[in-house]
């Protein structure tokens, strides 16, 4: 007689039924996040390449969507005028392709797909990344060359705000916690980097273009015409940042003439 005869015959019912929970909780915490892309690079094979990799050193699962969906997609990744603001990532010809989290989901800090898709912008922007872009060569021919070797005047988007009433604003408004120069050097806060210190970021330019909606700053910054007034059950923690979109521009502009802070020589191992 089989075995699972004599265990009865509830014993297989039982059975099956736990394989099938088994199987939902494993499909329940699946990582997966979206990413819109732009076309050309499905076209060329680069995402079908470059995602497996990325997928199997980290476990997490990547879903493409139509690149006309990227307001609705975890991360983005395309050229400078489609991508915005980001992260270099490589170049093909003249043109630099960024990879960012999508700002819809950068609002919530701890988002899970925003952590993940900012895992893999992390992924192609380090080392293995890089190799793996400038290894992708079909024909024998490579397409598509490392962020280092991307056009530098790409990088670099005109200064439209004012720098000197952004310097103003800083200090009096920033440097309530960060130190911005000189001036207020004794004055910032020890757990929050300095103006120079996130100068040396390469993301730098994206950080603060939307950081107040990178926490702690949404619960205590309103941008006038960019975003929605407290919630009056929950008041600001400290004196709120009232800014409007001029202001953040005269920052930006500010703080693209900081130099970025000197870290010093990479540590040798003997």
């Amino acid at each position: 007689m089989p075995a699972w005869r004599r265990t009865g015959p509830g014993a297989l019912g039982v059975a099956l039924l736990a394989g099938a929970l088994l199987a939902g909780a494993a499909t329940a915490q699946e990582r997966r996040f979206t990413l819109a892309a732009d076309p050309g690079l499905a076209a060329s094979g680069l995402l079908k390449y470059l995602v497996p990799r990325f997928s199997l050193k980290t476990g997490i699962k990547v879903t493409p969507v139509d690149a006309a969906e990227g307001a609705a997609a975890d991360a983005l990744l395309g050229p400078w005028a489609a991508a915005g603001a980001g992260r270099p990532a490589f170049a093909r010809d003249d043109t630099l392709y960024l990879c960012r989290v999508s700002p819809a989901e950068e609002e919530d800090g701890e988002n899970e797909r925003a952590a993940l898709a900012r895992r893999f912008c992390d992924w192609i922007v380090s080392d293995v990344g890089q190799r793996a872009v400038e290894s992708f060569a079909p024909d024998g021919a490579r397409l598509y060359v490392a962020a280092a070797s991307a056009p530098a005047e790409q990088d670099d988007p005109a200064v439209v705000g004012d720098p000197l009433a952004g310097k103003r604003l800083s200090l009096a408004l920033c440097g309530r916690c960060h130190v911005v120069g000189p001036e207020n050097r004794m004055n910032g806060l020890g757990s929050t980097p300095s103006f120079a210190m996130l100068r040396t970021l390469s993301d730098w330019r994206d950080r603060f273009t939307g950081f107040y909606l990178l926490n702690p700053h949404p619960a205590f910054t309103q941008i006038a015409d960019a975003t929605d007034p407290f919630d009056a059950s929950r008041p600001p923690p400290i004196v709120p940042l009232r800014l409007t979109l001029d202001d953040l521009e005269a920052i930006l502009a500010f703080v693209a003439g900081v130099d970025p802070a000197d870290l010093g020589a990479e540590i040798e191992h003997q």
